[in-house]
């Protein structure tokens, strides 16, 4: 197994209180294998990804429990010297403003170079080349000249492109890409997905994309786990969630996608607002917005039911109900 994230728990603190942003969450990635992480704002989605890549900011953040495992160590038990040498080399981060992660004052290529100069201990022209190299590997036209561009010189779906060179410069294991198709138009999301699709094949590499948009990795994951309130509340194989959710949240989800056979109708959307991670509702966090929800949804806050699935694999469901969200779906 590439990462096994084992019970993990993060907490902000807070003027007015602690909000509990992840609440045990769990999940696994192997080589090669896509897991998409779904749910809306606040779920916690990023915030789990950002305790695995070590760059939470802290204070007020804080993991108070659980494991990160990736090849075999647990990254939370690492000094922070061994973490540096881990992140960006055998793990890399993709994220979603590329405006603002990438530097405005210095030229992409010398932002692409730094990693080699710092990691592989290149010169600043072999690293310029190999800069070049990873723009033509991206799809960025004219990459020897655009070397020498600055960040806001490139259009939002070029820049998007230049995170993913910065991302692959080391050829890393694994990939976390936390809402990478943010502010882009649909035709360039789906080239960027498609990029990130093959690229991955390519390398090999583990992929964790972090997104609210289930349209969006439809063709390119292997496996979902959906977030909710700072739990994973259902988990299963791509083709099991889309077929039949066994869980309202995630059915609420895949009804809010605009379809071409559902011209001219009303776009369906969850009630409500998501909760508060300071006051989180007693029982299943969901059940204040839930057409499902019942008296034991409002007191027992509901396991991870082991649910049979069509497509192998391990699926899970944190619903009571999750046997009648089937029934109603099928």
């Amino acid at each position: 197994m590439l990462l096994e994230v084992r019970d993990l728990h993060v907490e902000f603190r807070t003027r007015d209180g602690i909000a509990k942003a992840v609440n045990g969450v769990s999940y696994a990635v192997d080589a090669g294998e896509t897991l998409a992480v779904l749910g809306e704002s606040g779920s916690g989605k990023s915030v789990t990804a950002q305790a695995v890549m070590g760059i939470l900011d802290s204070p007020p953040g804080r993991i108070t429990g659980g494991e990160v495992l990736f090849q075999g160590r647990d990254l939370l038990t690492l000094r922070e010297d061994e973490r540096r040498r881990i992140r960006g080399a055998r793990m890399a981060m993709i994220f979603q403003d590329a405006l603002s992660a990438l530097n405005p004052v210095l030229t992409v290529g010398a932002q692409l170079g730094e990693m080699f100069v710092v990691h592989r201990g290149m010169s600043a022209k072999d690293a310029r080349a190999r800069a070049v190299e990873l723009m033509d590997r991206v799809r960025i036209p004219a990459a020897a000249q655009r070397v020498r561009d600055y960040p806001h010189q490139f259009s939002g779906g070029m820049r998007q492109r230049i995170m993913i060179a910065m991302a692959l410069a080391l050829e890393p294991a694994l990939i976390i890409a936390d809402e990478p198709t943010t502010a882009l138009d649909v035709t360039v999301q789906a080239q960027v997905m498609d990029l990130l699709a093959e690229l991955q094949r390519e390398y090999r590499m583990g992929l964790i994309l972090i997104t609210h948009d289930l349209g969006v990795v439809a063709d390119v994951a292997d496996r979902i786990a959906v977030m909710y309130a700072g739990r994973i509340v259902e988990s299963a194989p791509v083709h099991d969630i889309y077929k039949a959710p066994a869980h309202p949240y995630t059915r609420g989800l895949l009804d809010s996608i605009p379809r071409l056979d559902q011209k001219g109708r009303q776009l369906y959307a969850i009630k409500g607002l998501p909760p508060n991670l300071m006051a989180i509702p007693p029982g299943c966090a969901f059940n204040p917005r839930c057409p499902m929800a019942q008296d034991v949804c409002r007191t027992d806050v509901p396991p991870l039911y082991e649910v049979a699935g069509d497509h192998g694999g391990e699926r899970v469901s944190a619903c009571h109900f999750w046997r009648e969200c089937l029934r109603d779906r099928s």
